[in-house]
């Protein structure tokens, strides 16, 4: 495997300084294990090997357990989610999809989040939900290789 250029990051440091100040933001805003799993659905649908392989690792270290890394992707239907945590997937979902329905985000599943999370919660995963896509289409577009940006 080779990816397709240099990365964008690499070739545009100035890119990478962006990118990680506006996914480091919220800073503590969420609990690390949402925006994790989050990140990790988000790569998922979008098929980012580079954050896939990341982010299940950040979640091992963090402790999660392999049930939950095997399932994010059926977190409908695995016991082993939390209702806010289902409502940030759910949203997750939407946000990522934006294209796959008229009503991008419907005000069910931003309703749904709204019961678990506050403004600046909500404000700081939109944010996360935003950069991981970001990432995503970086990664995707230049064919970059899982685990070769020391990830």
């Amino acid at each position: 495997m080779q990816a397709r250029i240099s990365h964008p990051i690499g070739i545009f440091p100035e890119a990478l300084t962006a990118l990680v100040a506006f996914s480091g933001s919220t800073g503590s805003t969420l609990p690390e294990s949402t925006r994790n799993l989050v990140h990790l659905r988000a790569s998922q649908i979008n098929g980012c090997s580079v954050c896939l392989h990341l982010h299940a690792a950040d979640l091992r270290r963090a402790g999660e357990s392999e049930e939950r890394i095997a399932t994010v992707a059926g977190w409908r239907d695995a016991p082993w989610f939390t209702d806010a945590e289902r409502a940030a997937l759910a949203l997750t979902e939407a946000s990522t999809r934006l294209a796959d329905r008229a009503d991008a985000v419907p005000d069910g599943i931003w309703q749904q989040a709204a019961r678990h999370y506050d403004e600046k919660q909500l404000a700081a995963l939109v944010i996360a939900i935003a950069s991981i896509n970001a990432w995503n289409r970086l990664n995707v577009a230049t064919q970059a290789i899982a685990g070769a940006l020391g990830g």
